[in-house]
C-alpha cells in the first residue's frame, strides 16, 4: 500500500487512485500529479498507469478521483 503525503490547499492538479478490492471495498493505491495536455479521460487513464506503476492487471477495477474532490469529500 502506497504511503500518501497529506494533500495542501496548494496542491498542484492530480489524482488520488483507488483499486477496488471487495464488493464495497476500495484500497488506496496512491495520489499523483496530473500532467498537462491530456484529456480528463486519458488523464485519468495516465494516473492509474502511474499510480500503479504500470502492474495494473486486466480485470481490475480502478478510480482516479481529482484530488480537489477527495479533499473536499474527505473534510
Amino acid at each position: 500500500m502506497a504511503i500518501v503525503e497529506p494533500m495542501t490547499a496548494a496542491s498542484s492538479p492530480g489524482y488520488v487512485v483507488f483499486r477496488q478490492v471487495g464488493k464495497d471495498r476500495w484500497q488506496l493505491v496512491g495520489e499523483v500529479d496530473r500532467k498537462p495536455g491530456q484529456t480528463a479521460k486519458r488523464a485519468r487513464a495516465q494516473a492509474i498507469e502511474d499510480a500503479t506503476r504500470g502492474k495494473a492487471k486486466p480485470g481490475e477495477v480502478y478510480r482516479a478521483l481529482l484530488r480537489s474532490e477527495w479533499k473536499i469529500a474527505s473534510e
